[in-house]
C-alpha cells in the first residue's frame, strides 16, 4: 500500500511540477468536465432528454476537444517561448496562453454546471451565474485580440 501511495505522490509531484502555474486550472477543468458530465446527466431526466450513447458520447468528445484547446494553448506557448530566445531576450513565462484557455473553459464547465443544476430544479443564489460569467468576461477580455479580416469569410 505505501509503494502504491509514493508512486501516486511521486507521478503528482511531477505532473504539477511540470504544469507550474497551469496545475491549478488543469485540475479544475478536470473536476469541473466531471462534474458536468454528472449534473449534465442528471438534468436530462428534468430536461424530458432521452439517455442514450450517442449524446453521451458527443459530450465525451467535446471534453476531449477541450483538452486538445488546452494543448494548442500549450503548443503557442512553445512557440511564443522559441521566437522570444531566438530574439535573444531572455524571458521565462510558461504556459501563458494554455493558463488562459483552461480559466476560460473552466469558467464555460462552471457555467454549464449551473444551468445543469437549474434545470435539475435546485435555486441557485441569484449572483452566482452573473459572478461566473463576468469572469468569463475578464478571461476573454485578457487575451482580446482583434482578428484580421482576411477576406475568407471566418476561415482560419
Amino acid at each position: 500500500m505505501d509503494k502504491e501511495k509514493l508512486t501516486t505522490v511521486a507521478i503528482l509531484s511531477t505532473v504539477m511540477s511540470w504544469l507550474g502555474i497551469l496545475t491549478v486550472p488543469v485540475f479544475l477543468l478536470v473536476g469541473c468536465n466531471i462534474l458536468d458530465y454528472i449534473t449534465g446527466l442528471m438534468a436530462a431526466g428534468y430536461r424530458q432528454q432521452d439517455i442514450n450513447s450517442y449524446k453521451s458520447i458527443r459530450g465525451i468528445t467535446k471534453k476531449v476537444c477541450q483538452w486538445l484547446l488546452v494543448m494548442v494553448g500549450c503548443i503557442l506557448d512553445a512557440i511564443i517561448q522559441y521566437a522570444v530566445s531566438v530574439a535573444g531576450v531572455e524571458l521565462r513565462i510558461p504556459f501563458v496562453v494554455a493558463t488562459v484557455v483552461a480559466v476560460w473553459l473552466v469558467v464555460n464547465e462552471l457555467i454549464s454546471i449551473l444551468e445543469n443544476i437549474i434545470d435539475i430544479g435546485v435555486e441557485i443564489p441569484p449572483f452566482l451565474l452573473p459572478v461566473v460569467r463576468y469572469i468569463k468576461k475578464q478571461a476573454e477580455s485578457t487575451a482580446q485580440i482583434e482578428e484580421e479580416d482576411d477576406g475568407k469569410n471566418g476561415d482560419v
